[in-house]
């Protein structure tokens, strides 16, 4: 598997709103991995200043990872593969 990044603009989200949108995402990768399309929610960083989300995931493909984030409802402008460089 792949890690991908999910670029999100989110002008005036609040604190709680984004922490539906993260347990979306982590519920519905959950979901799909049960039907059989693996996909891992990793993390998520927020800059708040910019209104900006980017957010990781582990998928065979970027189009799991978009069909993730549209059965969620959570809006993104894009996706891209990715390197973790977390140690």
């Amino acid at each position: 598997m792949s890690t991908y990044m999910v670029e999100r603009e989110l002008p005036g989200i609040s604190m709680g709103q984004l922490a539906d949108a993260q347990k979306a995402a982590i519920d519905t990768s959950k979901q799909f991995t049960k039907q059989g399309k693996p996909v891992e929610y990793i993390r998520s960083m927020f800059v708040p200043g910019e209104d900006k989300c980017m957010c990781l995931f582990e998928a065979e493909n970027a189009d799991t990872v978009k069909q993730v984030n549209d059965t969620a409802k959570i809006p993104y402008t894009r996706v891209v593969e990715a390197m973790d460089l977390t140690p």
